[in-house]
């Protein structure tokens, strides 16, 4: 089964994140089969909106770090050292431009994100034009704490710096609410009221030109990549790999494999391991 699902409604494409038994959590396929889908869309004369969801419970839990970190996935995202930045570069960047593929499309994407949207599927859900929010779903970087930097960076680009420091400096996570208060996404609304928020926005732009709506956010879009869009991400591409190469990012992959991903993403999050010195931290330092 295809890692994304497609299918074209009126004017509307649907796009759906397809692994709901793991929480939609991104392997190696679901970037190419999520760009396969973009690029579908956007060459469809009939579509004018495209709209991005998750199956199952939530949009996407992030990377699979039961394929990545208790295992090594085909992209082998830790190599056995010395590493080699270029390689480790190769595959990062090429998900990168497979989630971009949501900036860059000509047609606008509205993004649906209920029950999370965290790690690797915060990066997904910030590429499109739109994103609207469960009140009670979360979204957040939490591998900013060890093992990660937003490949796509676009959290400075919604945020600015101050509220992206914010986020990036702990990798909390925080509710749509909190996210649409913030600026981070463009609303926030019940669980139960989402489709029909989500809906009402795609109907009404639907009724568009599509040409009207690609001039539009050409315009919209090229003022942002002006600040130097794409130099930023391949810093951050380049300093994910590093995260995950650094005595911190190599005890943390240990960790997982010892004790379970789950257990290591707990004390990650939970703060309470020293990577540094690969050990939990004494109470009195949490």
């Amino acid at each position: 089964m295809s890692t994304v699902l497609y299918e074209r409604d009126g004017r509307i494409a649907r796009i759906t994140l397809n692994r709901p038994d793991v929480m939609n959590a991104i392997n190696d396929e679901m970037p190419r089969d999520l760009a396969a889908a973009v690029a579908q869309a956007d060459a469809d004369p009939q579509v004018h909106v495209m709209v991005l969801s998750g199956a199952g419970k939530g949009f996407c839990a992030g990377y699979d770090l039961t394929y990545y970190a208790e295992g090594n996935g085909s992209g082998e995202v830790t190599q056995p050292m010395p590493w080699d930045p270029i390689k480790d570069y190769r595959f990062m960047w090429e998900n990168t431009q497979a989630f971009m593929s949501l900036w860059r499309a000509a047609k606008p994407v509205i993004c649906k994100v209920h029950g999370f949207a965290v790690a690797g599927g915060s990066d997904i859900a910030l590429c499109a034009d739109l994103t609207f929010m469960a009140e009670e779903a979360e979204i957040g970087y939490m591998p900013a704490r060890v093992w990660g930097c937003p490949t796509t960076a676009m959290w400075v680009y919604r945020l600015g710096a101050e509220r992206a420091k914010r986020m990036l400096f702990t990798g909390d996570r925080i509710s749509g609410k909190e996210a649409a208060e913030m600026g981070l996404v463009l609303k926030a609304v019940p669980a139960a009221q989402l489709d029909d928020a989500v809906e009402e926005m795609a109907a009404r732009m639907a009724t568009v030109p599509v040409n009207q709506l690609a001039m539009q956010k050409l315009v919209i879009n090229q003022a942002i990549e002006q600040t130097g869009l794409m130099q930023t991400q391949r810093l951050a591409t380049i300093f994910d790999g590093i995260t995950r190469h650094s005595p911190e990012g190599l005890n943390f992959k240990t960790r997982a494999e010892e004790a379970g991903w789950k257990q290591a993403v707990q004390e990650r999050d939970q703060g309470t391991y020293d990577w540094t010195a690969n050990e939990s931290l004494p109470k009195r330092n949490r």
